[in-house]
């Protein structure tokens, strides 16, 4: 019996282009203290290392430092605002159509993200995604997040044995996936902050339709 195929799959950047509902919850979080707004482009570049490091960097970027209290009081304020962030959310071009045709390869699918789990959940309903993935590991659901590690082996542990990829866009998902150990395959069109040839990576794709092509490869 043919061991099975583990793909994961990072989500902000990767499956989903959701830095406009970031923004916004950004924006909503600076005004409630009083501050100046951070542009769409800060807030990309914000993201990547969970919510509570966007939230001090949030910080730092408009007032020059992160006062203690000052920073709990946002970080409260940006998860509620971010536990309802999806309606300015959207899925990449051919993502659904990629997840089905791997489905269709054999491919088990599970998701390892640094978003919390609470806005995780949320957008993935928002979606139709409660039961696209066989396991799903957010930013707080271990002790440790991307880069570590561990949340990637967590997912790739519940999906079984046998071959396994990573798919994410950004220099922490690079960076996770060299970790651990496992392949790599970058998608070009999210929020990373260098040029390609950075990240070190198996293989690279611009169009969704290209993946399945590239997890053949890596599972002959």
């Amino acid at each position: 019996m043919r061991a099975p195929m583990r793909i994961v799959f990072d989500l902000d950047g990767t499956l989903i282009d959701s830095a406009a509902d970031i923004h916004h919850a950004a924006s909503a979080t600076l005004r409630a203290e009083g501050l100046s707004e951070v542009t769409l482009a800060q807030t990309r570049s914000f993201v990547g290392n969970g919510a509570r490091v966007f939230v001090e960097r949030l910080e730092r970027a408009v007032a020059g430092s992160n006062i203690p209290e000052r920073t709990e009081r946002m970080r409260a304020v940006f998860a509620e605002e971010y536990r309802k962030a999806h309606g300015l959310t959207q899925v990449y071009p051919g993502v659904e159509e990629a997840l089905a045709a791997l489905k269709a390869q054999g491919w088990r699918i599970g998701l390892c993200t640094n978003k919390p789990m609470v806005p995780t959940r949320a957008v993935l309903k928002h979606f139709g995604w409660e039961d696209l993935f066989e396991t799903v590991f957010a930013g707080d659901s271990l002790t440790r997040m991307k880069p570590e590690p561990e949340p990637l082996e967590a997912a790739l542990e519940e999906l079984g044995e046998g071959l396994c990829l990573f798919v994410g866009d950004s220099e922490v998902d690079a960076a996770t996936a060299k970790a651990a150990g496992v392949p790599f395959a970058l998608y070009t069109e999210g929020y990373r902050k260098n040029p390609v040839e950075a990240l070190p990576h198996t293989e690279a794709f611009s169009d969704w339709a290209e993946l399945p092509a590239i997890a053949a490869r890596i599972a002959r």
